[in-house]
């Protein structure tokens, strides 16, 4: 079984693309291109939440919580995608210009499940994950343990990066960078 199940943190990949000024992407193309050395890709699960709504919600956060929206169902009828949803929640940050701060919620959690299930389950040989955060590193070390092999695709950028201890957990790490991720950009017309 040469299946491999990809694991993207979208605010992760956000993040990366607007440092490398990339507006648009083949999200199709890049999850094969993740796939290297003939592994087939068994599902893509992209995680991320929701945006923020006052209540009542202002027209402007109307029209981004729709936009997010048709995305989102774009990105769910793509052939083995499957988009799954934290929470976002509004803090206090006395820092901030705003006096607030928005933290995603669950999305770790989501996908830490998601991995050991599918590696407990023998779904999928190969994690691909797209993050750099280190609570999942006791997700990759019971992938490891339940036979998967772990790879990390990881930028480092202004605002990304991967965890040490996330990039020595790994099996293989591969940095995303503005060359590779130019092959997949795509420019509206």
């Amino acid at each position: 079984m040469d299946r491999a199940g990809i694991f993207i943190d979208h605010g992760y990949l956000q993040k990366l693309l607007e440092d490398y000024g990339i507006r648009h992407m083949d999200y199709l193309d890049f999850c094969e291109k993740l796939c290297e050395g003939g592994i087939t890709r068994f599902r893509t699960y992209l995680y991320d939440c929701m945006p923020y709504q006052s209540d009542p919600p202002t027209e402007e956060e109307k029209r981004h919580y729709a936009s997010k929206q048709r995305f989102f169902t774009a990105l769910n009828r793509m052939p083995r995608f499957e988009v799954k949803y934290g929470k976002l929640q509004k803090l206090p940050d006395p820092a901030s210009l705003t006096g607030y701060k928005f933290v995603q919620k669950r999305v770790d959690v989501l996908m830490s499940v998601d991995i050991v299930r599918m590696s407990a389950e023998k779904q999928i040989f190969r994690i691909i994950m797209v993050t750099g955060d280190s609570d999942l590193v006791p997700a990759v070390m019971t992938a490891k343990d339940a036979g998967s092999e772990v790879w990390l695709y990881y930028a480092n950028t202004a605002r990304t990066f991967a965890h040490d201890e996330l990039r020595e957990a790994c099996d293989e790490c591969r940095e995303l960078t503005q060359d590779f991720l130019n092959t997949i950009a795509t420019y509206e017309r």
